[in-house]
């Protein structure tokens, strides 16, 4: 790795997070580590049924234990789940010891992605109007990544290699 430890994809549930970092990591030959997949894997479940048996603070309190092994003692390509940037610690270790890529899009792209999802436990049940207001405070948050990429318009290729044009500058 270069002088930052990780790659870190951040962005709202849909963001592409977990495909645009599949395609860095093969690039880069690099590991890719999936939080919310190793968060189901580690619990035996999905994250929907997490938040449904066990509740948002538990899935939290173990998204924040995993994040920080994998952030602190794994190297490579890290999609985190869309709401773990939002923790102060996870947040910090992120902007101090890794590179950041906030993975934004229109607010009408990512609603229209994830409105009928039933694996994404905020969006359930969520209207449109409160989508919006998730998207708009989570933003606030993102936007303290290293490297914001709007991914309008561009395909997943595209996205791949602009991350990778920046890591390789690093």
């Amino acid at each position: 790795m270069k002088s930052k430890e990780n790659i870190v994809f951040l962005g709202m549930m849909g963001s592409g997070k977990t495909s645009i970092g599949t395609i860095v990591s093969r690039r880069l030959n690099l590991n890719f580590f999936d939080i919310d997949q190793t968060i189901e894997n580690d619990q035996e479940m999905k994250v929907a049924k997490i938040f449904e048996i066990k509740g948002e603070n538990f899935f939290r309190e173990i998204e924040k234990k995993i994040t920080l092994d994998i952030l602190r003692n794994k190297k490579g390509v890290i999609a985190l789940g869309g709401g773990a940037f939002m923790n102060k610690i996870i947040k910090k270790e992120v902007l101090e010891n890794h590179l950041s890529f906030w993975l934004s899009w229109d607010d009408n792209t990512l609603i229209n992605r994830i409105k009928n999802s039933k694996k994404r436990p905020l969006a359930i049940n969520s209207s449109k109007n409160k989508l919006i207001e998730i998207i708009k405070k989570r933003s606030i948050i993102y936007a303290k990544a290293l490297y914001k990429i709007n991914c309008e318009n561009l395909t997943k290729q595209e996205i791949a290699k602009k991350i990778i044009k920046i890591y390789e500058t690093n």
